[in-house]
């Protein structure tokens, strides 16, 4: 294939992140964030994608819903999906997002009471190359409030990991600890968070849509039993167990 389709496809996805892009609302917007214990937060999900190693076409789109505070299974969904738009760095979200809105509506239209109230998303929000990752796309075309929690560093807009970033990560003592991820303009893009008193490496937690920075990296916080955020994780675990259940030859792996 030639570069000009490629060229043409990545300048109409820069346009479309920018025109979504004014849509993203980076404040509190529920009661249930503005209380110090999250009160009248009963739902909470995760969303993950998981792949065939060596098939990045075939993948299981993966939904849950978990009570809080409790983090005990509401809701599961496994669903094979065939993901057509290309991978290209920065633009993760215009292959998956379709397959989660689809999950999401699902879920709205067969148990409507078990709509979340804030979906976990293994992925970027506003830390991303133009401010846009899977966390805000999804949040805004799905109207939920949303939060970006990626357990590698995305080297963006100035923030690489450099010896002052390995000091910070350093200097995180416990589980609930937490350091800005601040641009080259001095704009706060995320925060690295010790999600864990068990682990020393940090997540990367981002606004995705209608939560402030605070309260995703509080809520993040919260909801750990281990590193990775327990709704994340189920969902990581379920899908992967999944194509392990219906591939058994396969090995599978997860996409960042």
């Amino acid at each position: 294939m030639s570069a000009a389709p490629t060229e043409e496809l990545v300048s109409q996805w820069e346009s479309e992140q920018a025109r979504l892009r004014l849509q993203v609302v980076d404040e509190d917007m529920e009661d249930w964030q503005r209380n110090p214990d999250f009160s009248g937060l009963e739902r909470v999900a995760g969303v993950d994608v998981s792949f065939i190693k060596g098939d990045d076409v075939n993948a299981c789109a993966q939904l849950v819903v978990l009570s809080y505070p409790d983090l005990e299974l509401l809701y599961e969904e496994s669903q094979m999906v065939t993901l057509t738009a290309p991978y290209i760095a920065g633009f993760l979200a215009f292959r998956e997002t379709p397959f989660l809105l689809e999950a999401l509506r699902r879920l709205e239209e067969n148990r409507p009471a078990l709509v979340p109230q804030v979906v976990f998303v293994d992925g970027n929000g506003l830390f991303h190359y133009r401010e846009f990752g899977l966390a805000c796309h999804l949040g805004v075309l799905s109207g939920l409030p949303c939060v970006g929690v990626a357990k590698n560093l995305l080297q963006v807009e100035g923030v690489y990991k450099s010896e002052e970033h390995q000091s910070q990560i350093a200097a995180l003592q416990r589980g609930g600890d937490s350091f800005p991820l601040t641009a080259a303009s001095g704009k706060v893009l995320g925060k690295a968070l010790r999600s864990s008193d068990k682990s020393s490496k940090p997540v990367y937690v981002s606004v995705g849509h209608k939560i402030s920075l605070d309260s995703a990296v509080r809520l993040t916080h919260a909801c750990c039993r281990y590193r990775v955020p327990e709704p994340i994780r189920q969902a990581d675990c379920r899908s992967r167990e999944y194509l392990r259940t219906h591939f058994p030859a396969a090995d599978t792996r997860i996409t960042e």
